[in-house]
């Protein structure tokens, strides 16, 4: 994501104002719901300025989703540094956070599901994921040296993860918990 990544420090108080705005709107209602009338309308800045700084909507959900990752990525590092080994399981424990105050959802499965393959944002999507997958096998790498197979470990973790956050709102946050108990598990072997 370093090749798109938003410089907010860059973007003009306007710009900013509507990639908050796009964001609350697109997580909450949808993206194709949500038109660029309703953002401009709601962030108090003229389309103009919408599209001088994002290009055009799909320039906006794919800022949107960049974002998202630049603002939760630290976080995801600062639980990594706080965490005993096996670090993986630092995956866990900020799902569940999010878990606490997220209303619907990964924003990332939830754009996935609304956007073809063609459209820029779902680039940003997959690399979201791969990123998640990436970070889980340099931690097994790392804190498990004797593992032979770190990337199909990573995998599994990958997998438990992404299913007990995509279900969590069905089944309860407990389902976070016991993800992370079979992970521990599967970790401490």
């Amino acid at each position: 994501m370093d090749d798109q990544r938003i410089d907010l420090d860059r973007l003009t108080p306007g710009a900013r104002r509507i990639l908050e705005v796009a964001s609350a709107l697109f997580y909450e209602q949808g993206i194709h719901p949500v038109g660029v009338d309703t953002i401009a309308a709601e962030s108090k800045v003229t389309k103009p300025i919408l599209y001088k700084n994002f290009g055009n909507k799909d320039g906006l959900v794919a800022a949107y989703l960049r974002n998202r990752h630049d603002t939760w990525w630290p976080v995801l590092e600062a639980a990594i540094a706080a965490t005993e080994k096996p670090r993986a399981l630092a995956f866990f424990d900020v799902y569940a956070e999010d878990a606490k105050t997220i209303t619907r959802g990964c924003a990332y499965l939830n754009a996935a599901a609304e956007l073809t393959e063609e459209h820029p944002a779902y680039a940003v999507i997959r690399r979201h994921k791969h990123l998640v997958w990436k970070r889980l096998a340099e931690l097994i790498a790392e804190d498990l040296p004797d593992t032979t197979e770190p990337e199909r470990l990573a995998d599994h973790l990958f997998l438990l993860l992404e299913g007990a956050f995509a279900h969590h709102r069905i089944y309860g946050a407990g389902l976070l918990a016991e993800g992370r108990e079979i992970a521990e598990g599967l970790l401490r072997g």
